[in-house]
């Protein structure tokens, strides 16, 4: 889940006089997805203490934005590239689009998180898993189900919506769950079970939780993919004040995303560069992640929000998948996603 209250900053110059060697060329510039969000406190601090001017430049979702980057490789659009997460880190990677550099902080960013790599440096992470709605199976007099296969049981049928993992970050995570819980052919096997039992597949996040999920909406599905970071964004915004929040996590279905920075190898503001990707690990910013971006920060020294601690789920054992695998296997699972469900 996403926050976004901060939808100015996304075609905002944060407008404080520049000073070191590359300040005559102008803000250092941000290329993101569309949910990236920061408090404009924090990144004006940031551009008090450095003399900085940081650019914000949307380029739609994860994937369409790094497509974007890599057809613009000899001519970028911007200095550095945040919201390449672990889904498409191989593919970014391949591509050669990032100068090697260890940020400020690693030390304190836990090593299952770490890609391995200096070219790219974690920031923040959350965990893409089905979410359901506590009243209503109270209501209905029925279990949550159990685990990840239980989805496919006929006791669920027309109760479940993801997301199309052609057009979805969420909706590729949820089907690389499937694959390495279950293996592939038993996936795509149990993908086929939940077509018979009236799945349905949106075409993004927001038309899934918002248009089709009984808690957010006048929808008639009380399972949805959504993140484990959900509940404490329902308690956070909630219309009344609670402090209970009003749906869970089935934690056998979670995936863990990790989002990552790198600085693009062909920026001439590389030092203002590496000083944005430091102040992407910073304390600050870290702090910053989990009330507007709804997802975790690495640092493990960044302690996180009440509502966060008393409501978000962190898996011991989310699903990882190397990526790697993810690169290899990616367009085909898709397509089979696509064979198996929409034909």
């Amino acid at each position: 889940m996403r926050s976004r209250t901060l939808a100015a900053l996304l075609v905002t110059t944060v407008l404080i006089a520049g000073c070191g060697d590359d300040a005559a060329d102008g803000p250092v510039r941000l290329i993101t997805h569309d949910s990236f969000d920061v408090s404009i406190e924090v990144l004006e601090a940031f551009t008090a203490e450095t003399g900085i001017e940081v650019e914000i430049v949307p380029l739609g979702d994860a994937g369409s934005a790094l497509n974007r980057v890599i057809l613009t490789a000899d001519d970028p659009e911007g200095d550095v590239l945040f919201g390449v997460d672990s889904t498409f880190l191989t593919r970014a990677l391949d591509a050669d689009l990032f100068l090697p550099y260890r940020a400020a902080g690693l030390d304190q960013v836990d090593a299952s998180l770490l890609p391995g790599d200096d070219r790219v440096t974690p920031i923040s992470f959350g965990d893409v898993c089905v979410n359901y709605d506590i009243a209503w199976f109270a209501d209905a007099g029925l279990a949550v189900p159990a685990d990840l296969a239980a989805l496919a049981d006929p006791a669920y049928a027309g109760l479940l919506a993801v997301q199309n993992p052609a057009t979805s970050s969420p909706g590729l995570a949820f089907l690389l769950g499937t694959i390495e819980r279950l293996g592939e052919d038993e996936a795509f096997a149990f993908w086929e079970r939940l077509r018979a039992n009236d799945v349905l597949v949106s075409d993004g996040w927001s038309e899934a939780y918002y248009g089709a999920f009984t808690h957010a909406s006048d929808g008639d599905r009380p399972l949805v993919v959504s993140y484990a970071s959900s509940p404490p964004a329902e308690v956070l915004f909630a219309a009344e004040p609670t402090d209970t929040a009003p749906t869970g996590v089935i934690v056998d279905t979670c995936f863990r995303q990790i989002e990552y920075a790198g600085i693009l190898a062909s920026t001439p503001r590389a030092d203002d560069a590496r000083r944005l990707v430091d102040f992407l690990l910073s304390p600050a910013f870290q702090a910053d992640v989990p009330l507007t971006m709804f997802v975790f920060p690495v640092r493990s020294d960044v302690a996180l929000p009440d509502v966060f601690v008393a409501h978000a789920v962190l898996p011991e054992r989310p699903l990882v998948m190397d990526p790697v695998r993810i690169d290899a296997g990616r367009e085909g699972w898709i397509a089979r996603f696509t064979d198996t469900v929409l034909r």
